[in-house]
């Protein structure tokens, strides 16, 4: 048996056709990267794809979900016409963003958009009062509202419940679901622990719930 060098493999003109082919397709994908790259960025800033798509259908936990009173949170010593502030509320994990408008009126919202879980940022210079913005798929929601004003997000944007004390300190107070009120999402989360309150919030219900324990002293 003899042992002889190994030869080179002959040209093979099938080969290199597959790779001119693969060479095109990589710099297509370049331009396709080029040109979505913010977008992509943006889409990661707020959670992998898996996740969004199950907040999208109401699989995990969404601000607003739970029925307990989530504790008061100061978030800001003072917030001014035209600012904007990203805090945490009512969890470490809940992305929430407040806005002052030029008028003085203060509203927050879940910084989660409601289409895939994107992040959603603030833009004072667009429009008369500025907007809230999802840049994965162009989501814009209405700052005085939160309600969806263009774009794929399937519902408004929760609220986070927010009230200003005296000394210009900014706290949030509790969270509301996509398309409620904030007295509705306060009432929702008082249940039976704060009758007093409730009832001067005119929450349903809530005269006789205070009332319950009176009949019972009486009986």
């Amino acid at each position: 048996m003899s042992v002889t060098d190994p030869q080179p493999p002959a040209p093979d003109s099938r080969s290199d056709a597959a790779q001119e082919a693969l060479h095109d397709r990589i710099a297509a994908d370049s331009l396709t990267t080029r040109r979505d790259y913010l977008r992509i960025v943006a889409t990661v800033s707020g959670g992998l794809a898996v996740g969004g798509v199950a907040v999208a259908s109401g699989i995990l936990h969404r601000h607003g979900d739970s029925d307990g009173r989530p504790e008061a949170k100061r978030i800001a010593d003072q917030i001014l016409p035209g600012e904007s502030l990203a805090f945490r509320y009512p969890g470490s994990e809940d992305r929430a963003v407040a806005v002052r408008l030029e008028d003085g009126t203060l509203a927050g919202y879940s910084a989660v958009c409601t289409h895939l879980a994107c992040a959603v940022l603030w833009r004072k210079e667009r429009g008369s009062e500025g907007e809230l913005y999802c840049p994965c798929h162009e989501g814009v929601f209405d700052a005085r509202t939160g309600e969806v004003t263009a774009g794929p997000p399937p519902r408004g944007l929760p609220k986070v419940l927010l009230v200003e004390e005296s000394d210009g300190s900014v706290w949030a107070i509790g969270t509301a679901r996509s398309g409620e009120s904030a007295r509705e999402g306060l009432c929702r989360q008082l249940g039976d622990d704060r009758p007093d309150l409730a009832d001067r919030l005119g929450c349903p219900g809530a005269s006789a719930r205070g009332a319950a324990p009176e009949r019972s002293e009486r009986t």
